[in-house]
């Protein structure tokens, strides 16, 4: 099949229905813009079946998204969209930019998540974005950011408890939006430790890649745990 695009961690291909398309998880981790990057061995099947499950609890909670199924391992299959070029974080306590640039203690809970947004440009540092800049620079309308912040609201109450039920709090989660071909908005790309700050409720420990950002070690152990803990909160 022909590779669409290929990023740090993902390569993503076009399968023979012009609407699907088929992602494959790397077993590559990078941080700080691709300035510190290795290879785990393990890593990509880790983020595919994580981010399979926590998109199948999206759909089941009425929040649309690219997931349609997992291939293998390391792949799944879904629906084609055209990425919109901006990301939104969703913070429900304080952790990494958030602290340094206003100053926050790490581990304030917020009273109410935080929604910031930032334009998807590694060599700009990815820059902030409103939703004024955002409309004015054609990414998308009002009524579309309205949605984006509805779909942002829903999936973060659904993840969050999600996370609950494993003894996991979602610190902060990064989302990204794609249109479908007929213009719907829907959740695309990842959700994994790759993209959340997750941290054991009983010991405080990380969970996410900043195990690798800050050299913690063990990110292989720490993705199993996420792992494990969410298919046992199935049952």
């Amino acid at each position: 099949m022909d590779i669409i695009a290929e990023g740090h961690s993902k390569i993503i291909y076009q399968t023979p229905d012009n609407d699907r398309i088929e992602m494959y998880f790397k077993d590559t981790a990078t941080a700080f813009h691709n300035i510190k990057r290795a290879k785990i061995i393990g890593k990509g099947q880790y983020v595919n079946k994580i981010s399979a499950f926590l998109f199948q609890q999206l759909k089941t909670a009425g929040v649309d998204n690219h997931f349609i199924e997992t291939i293998d391992d390391r792949r799944m299959l879904c629906l084609k969209t055209e990425v919109l070029p901006l990301r939104v974080i969703v913070r429900n306590s304080a952790a990494g930019s958030v602290c340094a640039r206003f100053g926050i203690k790490e581990g304030t809970v917020f009273s109410e998540p935080v929604y910031e947004m930032n334009y998807k440009s590694e060599t700009l540092d990815n820059p902030f974005l409103n939703e004024h800049m955002a409309v004015a620079f054609g990414f998308v309308t009002h009524d579309e950011m309205a949605l984006i912040s509805h779909i942002a609201h829903q999936a973060n109450k659904v993840l969050t408890e999600v996370f609950n039920k494993c003894g996991i709090s979602l610190v902060d989660f990064k989302l990204e939006f794609g249109r479908l071909s007929n213009g719907t908005l829907i959740i695309a790309d990842e959700i994994s430790p790759d993209t959340c700050r997750l941290v054991d409720k009983a010991t405080g420990t990380h969970l996410d890649k900043d195990r690798f950002r800050h050299d913690m070690g063990d990110i292989i152990n720490a993705y199993q745990t996420v792992l494990t803990r969410l298919n046992y909160g199935r049952l």
